[in-house]
């Protein structure tokens, strides 16, 4: 689910978007790791104190976030330091809209083309 997932096809995947982003701990881990700069990125023991959490829940909520593309990291010495992908923050905002558009309400032939 690295990729951008289009509109038209790969339900699955993004119900599994969704599911990522349906837990607390995933969404705060989002919006703290969106204010930091690449370059301040932190690492899981640093997330888990700012949380109060454990390492070992912030560890299994990242992997489910990179594995949507929206968390990446990057070995700094001893340590993975995370940080947002804004590139793919920016592509799935932009489905996210595009799933809930209510643009063309009733033109049916435009729902058939693009939901079935």
């Amino acid at each position: 689910m690295k990729k951008a997932i289009q509109h038209r096809e790969g339900t699955e995947e993004q119900a599994e978007l969704f599911s990522a982003l349906a837990d607390p701990t995933r969404l705060k881990l989002l919006k703290l790791l969106k204010c930091q700069h690449p370059s301040e990125a932190l690492c899981v023991n640093a997330l888990a104190t700012l949380l109060g959490v454990s390492q070992s829940a912030v560890s299994q909520h990242l992997r489910v976030l990179r594995a949507t593309g929206l968390v990446k990291g990057e070995r700094r010495g001893y340590h993975v330091h995370y940080f947002i992908n804004r590139d793919m923050l920016e592509e799935y905002r932009n489905l996210v809209l595009e799933i809930l558009s209510t643009e063309n309400p009733g033109n049916e032939s435009s729902c058939r083309e693009n939901c079935y």
